[in-house]
């Protein structure tokens, strides 16, 4: 209904103005005629999609129950064309006749308009788009170090990343495998635990405990990544005479990968009381991090949702003597 409104609107649009020039027709017969026409046009282009089918399935090149279902979906189409153009009609046959004999909509009900522009139909596609979205817990471990002794709170220590991806089928006649690729902006998080918070000595950072209670101690960087990830599993196969798609929505998939980029801001934030006032501190600086990440990442999903897991394979600090990597586990959501 709602899209049904929409076009109205902008069918509207188009009667307010003479963007076509052609002569009108105000005879009833003649648009009654076009009514009928327009029913037979339809009928005929749906006889011609069912017989293109059952050709396609005596060839063997789909079977039976593919075949139904192609009818199906064909039928519904040429109804909704019907009604919709009909629905067109109709509002032109109530145009002419609440206006005076030769008033000219500048709209003719034999030309056809694409409201979308001219866009050819791509017959294979094999390259989609998304939204990426994931969040989750973050933390960072080091060598002979595990979360139960992390430094860092498990719960309080969360990551965000939003980015853009396209995916692409790697074989022509097969969507088992495909390639996906992109770029995500990333904000890890750590929380140190114990009243501590994070300074620079030398070329080294560590942990210190600051010398009043901390409401807040939260250490964050902030990255540009390009990830890589190769993608498996099942699809449903859509084909028809004008299109083949491939559709995973609904179906298991495994992503297995990487990412490369930059550090692009390190920030500490924070959030104390001092004599009944409270001061929050924001102490930007590079804290000796290191400006080129890589790591490993992978996910696996249903549908749009996932289970994601990275690791950063770069220490977090350059000169540490305890190297620590950071690592996140969360959701993903990756959105058409």
């Amino acid at each position: 209904m709602k899209s049904r409104i929409l076009l109205y609107t902008v069918l509207a649009i188009f009667l307010s103005g003479p963007l076509f020039s052609q002569d009108k027709e105000t005879s009833q017969e003649t648009l009654e005629k076009e009514k009928n026409e327009i029913i037979q046009q339809e009928k005929e282009a749906l006889k011609n999609e069912v017989v293109a089918i059952e050709a396609r399935r005596e060839a063997g090149k789909i079977t039976d129950e593919e075949a139904e279902n192609l009818k199906k979906e064909a039928a519904e189409v040429h109804a909704r064309n019907i009604e919709d153009r009909v629905a067109i009609l109709e509002r032109k046959l109530a145009l002419d006749d609440r206006n005076p004999e030769g008033y000219d909509s500048g709209w003719s009900l034999t030309k056809t308009i694409n409201l979308g522009g001219d866009k050819e139909q791509v017959y294979d596609r094999r390259t989609y788009s998304d939204i990426v979205l994931a969040i989750g817990f973050n933390n960072a471990v080091g060598q002979g170090q595990g979360l139960d002794d992390s430094p860092y709170k498990i719960g309080g220590s969360r990551f965000l990343e939003l980015g853009l991806a396209w995916k692409t089928r790697v074989f022509e006649n097969s969507n088992f495998m495909r390639v996906k690729y992109g770029f995500s902006f990333q904000f890890n998080g750590l929380k140190p635990t114990d009243n501590r918070y994070f300074v620079e000595d030398g070329d080294q950072t560590v942990l210190e405990e600051y010398d009043v209670e901390l409401d807040k101690s939260k250490f964050r960087m902030d990255n540009l990544v390009f990830p890589v990830h190769f993608e498996f599993g099942t699809s449903t196969k859509k084909e028809t005479e004008d299109y083949v798609r491939y559709d995973s929505s609904g179906h298991l998939k495994l992503g297995i990968g990487g990412y490369a980029g930059f550090n692009l801001f390190t920030i500490q934030k924070l959030k104390y009381s001092m004599d009944g006032h409270e001061q929050k501190d924001k102490l930007k600086s590079n804290y000796n991090t290191n400006n080129f990440i890589y790591g490993l990442s992978g996910y696996f999903a249903f549908g749009d949702v996932a289970v994601y897991v990275k690791y950063d394979l770069n220490p977090i600090f350059k000169n540490n003597p305890l190297e620590e990597h950071n690592l996140s586990v969360g959701l993903r959501f990756d959105m058409d």
